[in-house]
């Protein structure tokens, strides 16, 4: 029997050493025919070429796409912060614009009193701003925040950018009430700038929805009182002091008793967007006693 196989029963084996040398010729074989030639390369490399690169392609252009959205993320996390900041900035930038507009407005009232000021430099006057108001969309009557404690008492007049705004009604210590010419209850003695004839101008918080307010008696013998023409406040009036501007003719109509006429005339003042004031200290008493 053979020293390499031996019989043991039915099978059959080989020594292990044998075993060993065949492998190792074996492989030696296929590593000099795997470096010497290229035997095993062109199947390797057709499979590769079928099975390996497009795989490769696909986790390549999985890659390309994961890094774009991220870009894409990163840009608009970046994007969503300038919002925000930008956002910010519009609210900062409306908050100053809407500051710089109210400081315009009050220095463009603010001008206007100081027209009104020097136009009646002969009388003293004390600025006051509105604080509050009765109810309703005109300042028929209203509240300032000056009073007693700033020389203000009862029945001096007040006026605005345009004229005649009333006269105080009621003072306290820090405070005055505000009784104006369009209130109902008003009645004013005046006359007109261009004949000096007189009428009496009464408040009509119904006729001021028109814009305008009544006016009666007006005595014009002559006709030569027309629409446009300004009415100020009469020398003869008990507590109104002379030649304040009140308003201009809007409209006329004589009198069922032909001796007079009546009508309508256009405020001076804009008794819908009234928010400072000055108040004449000089009252009518004391001027005409001057």
């Amino acid at each position: 029997m053979s020293p390499v196989i031996k019989k043991k029963g039915e099978k059959f084996t080989i020594p292990s050493k044998y075993l060993l040398f065949v492998l190792t010729c074996l492989c030696t074989v296929l590593m000099a025919l795997t470096f010497s030639t290229d035997l095993f390369n062109r199947p390797l490399n057709t499979a590769v070429g079928y099975v390996i690169v497009p795989f490769q392609q696909g986790i390549g252009k999985v890659g390309s796409w994961l890094s774009r959205r991220k870009d894409e993320l990163v840009q608009i996390r970046q994007l969503l912060e300038e919002n925000v900041s930008l956002q910010q900035q519009v609210d900062e930038l409306l908050v100053e614009n809407t500051l710089l507009q109210q400081e315009k407005a009050e220095l463009s009232r603010l001008r206007e009193l100081y027209q009104l000021d020097n136009q009646y430099d002969e009388y003293h006057k004390v600025g006051a701003r509105i604080i509050a108001r009765d109810s309703g969309n005109w300042y028929s009557t209203f509240v300032i925040d000056k009073g007693a404690e700033d020389g203000l008492e009862v029945d001096m007049n007040v006026i605005a950018s345009g004229g005649l705004v009333g006269r105080v009604s009621e003072v306290g210590p820090n405070w005055a009430r505000v009784t104006s010419v369009i209130a109902d209850n008003s009645n004013v003695s005046a006359k007109t700038l261009s004949s000096s004839d007189t009428l009496t101008v009464s408040g009509d918080l119904q006729a001021m929805h028109d814009g305008v307010i009544r006016f009666s008696q007006l005595i014009d013998s002559q006709d030569s009182v027309v629409a446009g023409d300004k009415v100020v406040t009469s020398h003869i009036s008990d507590k109104y002091l002379p030649n304040i501007l009140i308003g201009t003719i809007h409209t006329i109509n004589r009198d069922p008793n032909n001796l007079t006429k009546s009508g309508f005339l256009t405020p001076a003042v804009d008794f819908e967007h009234l928010e400072e004031v000055l108040v004449i200290t000089d009252m009518k008493r004391e001027w005409e006693d001057a």
